[in-house]
Protein backbone atom coordinates (compact mmCIF):
# COMPACT_ATOMS: atom_id res chain seq x y z
CA UNK A 1 0.00 0.00 0.00
CA UNK A 2 1.11 3.18 -1.28
CA UNK A 3 1.14 5.57 1.64
CA UNK A 4 0.32 9.59 0.86
CA UNK A 5 2.44 12.24 1.15
CA UNK A 6 0.91 15.37 3.19
CA UNK A 7 1.55 18.44 1.23
CA UNK A 8 2.45 21.65 3.07
CA UNK A 9 0.69 24.48 1.65
CA UNK A 10 2.51 27.53 1.96
CA UNK A 11 0.89 30.87 2.54
CA UNK A 12 2.11 33.55 0.06
CA UNK A 13 4.89 35.77 1.69
CA UNK A 14 3.11 39.40 0.65
CA UNK A 15 -0.10 37.53 2.96
CA UNK A 16 1.70 37.20 5.81
CA UNK A 17 4.06 40.36 5.65
CA UNK A 18 0.60 41.88 5.87
CA UNK A 19 -0.58 40.05 8.75
CA UNK A 20 2.09 41.07 10.88
CA UNK A 21 2.30 44.43 9.60
CA UNK A 22 -1.30 44.56 10.90
CA UNK A 23 -0.88 42.84 14.21
CA UNK A 24 2.42 45.27 14.62
CA UNK A 25 0.15 48.49 14.03
CA UNK A 26 -2.57 47.55 16.22
CA UNK A 27 -0.04 46.65 19.16
CA UNK A 28 1.47 49.80 18.85
CA UNK A 29 -1.80 51.52 18.66
CA UNK A 30 -2.63 50.00 22.11
CA UNK A 31 0.35 51.07 24.07
CA UNK A 32 0.77 54.62 22.59
CA UNK A 33 -1.27 57.08 24.82
CA UNK A 34 -4.06 59.27 22.82
CA UNK A 35 -3.19 62.70 21.37
CA UNK A 36 -4.11 65.44 23.87
CA UNK A 37 -6.93 67.49 22.96
CA UNK A 38 -5.95 70.98 21.21
CA UNK A 39 -6.33 73.82 23.36
CA UNK A 40 -9.23 76.15 23.12
CA UNK A 41 -8.99 79.20 20.73
CA UNK A 42 -8.55 82.64 22.44
CA UNK A 43 -11.32 84.74 22.67
CA UNK A 44 -11.00 88.04 20.87
CA UNK A 45 -10.25 90.33 23.56
CA UNK A 46 -7.40 87.62 24.91
CA UNK A 47 -6.21 87.07 21.54
CA UNK A 48 -5.40 90.90 21.37
CA UNK A 49 -1.71 91.67 21.96
CA UNK A 50 -1.23 94.70 24.40
CA UNK A 51 0.94 97.38 22.56
CA UNK A 52 3.40 99.46 25.01
CA UNK A 53 2.23 103.63 24.59
CA UNK A 54 3.99 105.15 21.84
CA UNK A 55 5.76 108.05 23.77
CA UNK A 56 7.43 109.68 21.06
CA UNK A 57 3.63 110.01 19.55
CA UNK A 58 2.08 113.41 19.34
CA UNK A 59 -0.86 114.13 22.23
CA UNK A 60 -4.35 113.35 20.67
CA UNK A 61 -5.96 116.72 19.04
CA UNK A 62 -8.54 116.88 21.77
CA UNK A 63 -5.96 116.00 24.76
CA UNK A 64 -4.42 119.30 23.46
CA UNK A 65 -7.63 121.03 23.49
CA UNK A 66 -8.41 120.49 26.33
CA UNK A 67 -5.29 121.75 27.83
CA UNK A 68 -5.40 125.57 29.59
CA UNK A 69 -2.57 128.26 28.36
CA UNK A 70 -0.36 129.68 30.76
CA UNK A 71 -2.39 132.77 31.06
CA UNK A 72 -5.60 131.25 31.66
CA UNK A 73 -6.95 131.62 28.45
CA UNK A 74 -7.34 130.08 25.33
CA UNK A 75 -7.52 131.97 21.86
CA UNK A 76 -10.13 130.62 19.43
CA UNK A 77 -10.86 131.36 15.63
CA UNK A 78 -14.49 131.95 14.91
CA UNK A 79 -16.61 131.92 11.46
CA UNK A 80 -15.00 134.74 8.61
CA UNK A 81 -16.67 135.98 5.65
CA UNK A 82 -15.42 137.32 2.34
CA UNK A 83 -17.03 139.11 -0.40
CA UNK A 84 -15.01 140.87 -3.59
CA UNK A 85 -12.29 141.16 -2.29
CA UNK A 86 -12.64 142.20 1.44
CA UNK A 87 -12.37 140.23 4.45
CA UNK A 88 -13.90 139.94 7.74
CA UNK A 89 -12.59 137.44 10.46
CA UNK A 90 -13.43 137.36 14.06
CA UNK A 91 -11.58 135.50 17.38
CA UNK A 92 -12.81 134.26 20.62
CA UNK A 93 -11.04 134.88 23.55
CA UNK A 94 -12.19 131.75 26.73
CA UNK A 95 -11.43 132.55 29.96
CA UNK A 96 -10.42 128.46 30.81
CA UNK A 97 -8.56 129.20 34.29
CA UNK A 98 -10.18 129.42 37.63
CA UNK A 99 -10.03 133.27 38.39
CA UNK A 100 -11.56 136.23 36.42
CA UNK A 101 -9.82 137.57 33.54
CA UNK A 102 -10.11 141.49 32.62
CA UNK A 103 -10.05 142.95 29.45
CA UNK A 104 -10.10 146.32 28.51
CA UNK A 105 -10.15 148.04 24.94
CA UNK A 106 -7.76 146.09 22.06
CA UNK A 107 -5.73 143.64 22.11
CA UNK A 108 -2.12 143.96 20.72
CA UNK A 109 -2.25 141.59 17.84
CA UNK A 110 0.65 140.87 14.70
CA UNK A 111 0.77 138.22 12.22
CA UNK A 112 2.83 135.94 11.09
CA UNK A 113 4.07 133.88 7.99
CA UNK A 114 3.67 129.94 6.83
CA UNK A 115 7.23 129.69 8.38
CA UNK A 116 6.13 131.81 11.06
CA UNK A 117 8.55 134.83 9.82
CA UNK A 118 6.89 138.42 10.87
CA UNK A 119 4.42 139.84 8.31
CA UNK A 120 4.38 143.58 8.28
CA UNK A 121 1.34 145.21 8.21
CA UNK A 122 -0.11 148.06 9.61
CA UNK A 123 -3.25 147.80 11.95
CA UNK A 124 -5.24 150.45 12.97
CA UNK A 125 -8.27 150.52 15.54
CA UNK A 126 -11.69 150.51 14.40
CA UNK A 127 -12.82 150.03 10.37
CA UNK A 128 -9.47 152.11 9.33
CA UNK A 129 -11.48 154.05 6.62
CA UNK A 130 -11.33 149.77 4.64
CA UNK A 131 -15.03 149.52 4.59
CA UNK A 132 -18.60 150.73 6.40
CA UNK A 133 -20.94 149.53 8.14
CA UNK A 134 -18.90 146.81 10.71
CA UNK A 135 -20.41 148.32 13.95
CA UNK A 136 -18.60 145.71 15.90
CA UNK A 137 -15.13 146.85 14.71
CA UNK A 138 -16.06 150.54 15.56
CA UNK A 139 -17.80 150.03 18.64
CA UNK A 140 -16.56 152.21 21.75
CA UNK A 141 -13.82 150.35 23.61
CA UNK A 142 -14.87 148.90 26.85
CA UNK A 143 -14.14 147.05 30.28
CA UNK A 144 -14.79 142.94 29.55
CA UNK A 145 -14.96 140.81 32.69
CA UNK A 146 -14.93 137.01 32.01
CA UNK A 147 -15.88 134.78 35.21
CA UNK A 148 -14.35 130.99 34.29
CA UNK A 149 -15.99 129.59 31.85
CA UNK A 150 -16.98 132.93 29.82
CA UNK A 151 -15.71 134.65 26.69
CA UNK A 152 -15.25 137.53 24.62
CA UNK A 153 -14.04 138.18 21.19
CA UNK A 154 -12.51 140.88 18.75
CA UNK A 155 -13.02 141.31 14.49
CA UNK A 156 -10.34 142.13 11.97
CA UNK A 157 -11.03 143.49 8.75
CA UNK A 158 -8.65 143.71 5.45
CA UNK A 159 -8.61 143.72 1.86
CA UNK A 160 -7.05 141.75 -0.68
CA UNK A 161 -5.89 143.47 -3.45
CA UNK A 162 -2.67 144.27 -5.56
CA UNK A 163 -2.74 147.71 -6.33
CA UNK A 164 1.15 147.88 -7.07
CA UNK A 165 3.05 145.57 -8.88
CA UNK A 166 6.09 146.18 -7.95
CA UNK A 167 5.54 145.39 -3.99
CA UNK A 168 5.47 141.87 -2.86
CA UNK A 169 1.82 140.67 -1.71
CA UNK A 170 1.62 139.06 1.56
CA UNK A 171 -0.27 136.33 3.44
CA UNK A 172 -0.14 135.27 7.26
CA UNK A 173 -1.38 132.09 8.45
CA UNK A 174 -1.01 132.84 12.06
CA UNK A 175 -1.77 135.60 14.04
CA UNK A 176 -0.14 136.14 17.71
CA UNK A 177 -2.29 138.07 20.08
CA UNK A 178 -1.33 139.84 23.61
CA UNK A 179 -4.96 139.77 25.47
CA UNK A 180 -4.22 142.65 27.72
CA UNK A 181 -0.60 144.40 28.66
CA UNK A 182 1.81 142.03 30.14
CA UNK A 183 0.12 138.73 29.56
CA UNK A 184 1.55 135.71 27.88
CA UNK A 185 0.91 136.13 24.17
CA UNK A 186 -1.09 133.32 22.36
CA UNK A 187 -0.47 132.53 18.67
CA UNK A 188 -3.25 130.31 16.63
CA UNK A 189 -2.55 128.72 13.20
CA UNK A 190 -5.45 130.13 10.47
CA UNK A 191 -7.86 127.92 8.71
CA UNK A 192 -7.62 130.59 5.72
CA UNK A 193 -5.05 132.86 5.80
CA UNK A 194 -4.86 136.99 5.85
CA UNK A 195 -4.36 137.86 2.81
CA UNK A 196 -3.30 140.99 2.73
CA UNK A 197 -2.20 141.56 -1.20
CA UNK A 198 -0.11 144.32 -0.74
CA UNK A 199 -1.96 146.69 1.18
CA UNK A 200 -0.04 146.31 4.54
CA UNK A 201 -3.42 147.31 6.30
CA UNK A 202 -5.78 145.50 8.55
CA UNK A 203 -8.56 146.99 11.13
CA UNK A 204 -8.79 145.72 14.53
CA UNK A 205 -11.92 145.94 16.70
CA UNK A 206 -12.09 146.30 20.44
CA UNK A 207 -12.84 143.44 22.62
CA UNK A 208 -16.94 142.74 23.38
CA UNK A 209 -18.43 140.11 25.68
CA UNK A 210 -19.69 137.29 23.88
CA UNK A 211 -23.26 136.74 24.59
CA UNK A 212 -24.17 133.06 23.91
Amino acid sequence: MIAKRRTKRRIPALVTVGVLAGVLTGTAGCSTPPAPRAAPAPTALSGMPRLAPDRSAPPSPSATADACPEGGVRLVEMAGDAAMGLRVASFQLVNCGTQPYVLEGYPRLSLRGDRDEPVEVSVEHGSAGITTGTPNLDAAPQRVALAPGQAAFFGIVWRNLVTDGTVVATTAWNVEVEPRPGAPRLSLRLSEPVDLGNTGKLGLGPWQPLVR
